[in-house]
């Protein structure tokens, strides 16, 4: 049995045609004529030995071969085009694509750009805030921050913090907070983004770690922190703020802690590249620029202690 591939050209017209179900469609995805995708379809089957479609009147059909050969062929052209792209970006030193969420991005993140960019006018940084898990060898994306408690072993990994959660107000509010049971007469501003977290970290949580009652869930929900976080600047409410998001509000004044009793979520911030890249020149400077913004945020930590660690549920 021969067992030589036919040319890509015939691959790549048979993979756009059994994707579209159409050879006119896949003609006009390849920039050529109907015809001359069918010239190399045809050229595929005379290699093979067998048809892989079935010519209908206006239509056509994948043949039983055709169907054991669509998936194969469709995922060797995926992998191909992702070596390319992986290929291509590794030799690209001017651009550097970062992917953080986006409560980390609009609080975090933004505000610190103009640092970066100073320092390194010629990197062309770009960002896409989201949550979705990154597949490096398909999106373009260079390095992603994420926070969680799990991380994939397969990538480059380094922690930039752990973080923790304290209640946090504006200093108006504050000046009725004394004490910890002062917090229960109180708006509390609760964030599930973090429900993921194991074990909880909430206000339920928090009441139980400090041996104070809790009465029940009051207060409005946000899907995001950012937002809780904002609700707590104008004075809407009491946040179990995030060092993270927090950071710049408490150190220019506009979020004060007067409970200093701090609880840690298990959860930490790590940038995560594929392994190897990160000894590229423009991802080596940004994480080395991340870290040295990273290194001042434990400052804002000072008198604050933390209650006894918990174990998963």
């Amino acid at each position: 049995m021969n067992d030589r591939l036919p040319p890509l050209t015939a691959l790549r017209a048979f993979e756009a045609a059994a994707r579209h179900m159409s050879f006119s469609r896949a003609a006009d995805e390849l920039n050529v004529t109907p015809a001359a995708l069918s010239f190399q379809i045809k050229s595929l089957e005379e290699h093979l030995g067998v048809p892989v479609f079935r010519r209908l009147n206006r239509a056509v059909e994948l043949t039983e071969e055709g169907e054991l050969l669509a998936p194969g062929v469709s995922d060797g052209f995926d992998a191909l085009q992702s070596a390319w792209r992986m290929v291509k970006r590794r030799l690209d030193s001017a651009t550097l694509t970062v992917t953080a969420g986006p409560a980390f991005t609009a609080k975090w993140l933004a505000p610190r750009l103009f640092s970066f960019a100073r320092e390194n006018p010629d990197i062309e940084l770009r960002f896409s805030a989201g949550l979705r898990l990154v597949d490096f060898a398909r999106d373009d994306v260079d390095v992603a921050i994420r926070f969680g408690q799990d991380f994939d072993e397969a990538l480059y990994s380094k922690t930039l913090i752990n973080e923790w959660v304290a209640p946090m107000m504006s200093p108006e509010l504050a000046e009725t907070t004394i004490k910890l049971a002062d917090l229960q007469k109180m708006t509390l501003l609760h964030q599930e983004d973090i429900s993921f977290l194991k074990p909880p970290v909430d206000w339920a949580a928090y009441f139980v770690a400090a041996g104070v009652p809790y009465i029940d869930e009051h207060g409005p929900r946000f899907s995001h922190a950012d937002h809780a976080i904002d609700a707590a600047l104008a004075g809407g409410g009491v946040v179990l703020g995030r060092l993270s998001l927090a950071d710049a509000y408490l150190r220019d004044g506009r979020l004060v802690m007067p409970v200093k009793l701090g609880l840690n979520t298990g959860g930490s911030y790590r940038i995560v590249c594929p392994k190897g890249h990160e000894t590229r020149p423009q991802v080596a400077r940004f994480i080395e620029w991340v870290l040295r913004e990273m290194a001042g945020m434990g400052a804002v930590a000072q008198g604050v202690e933390f209650l006894p660690e918990r174990t998963h549920e």
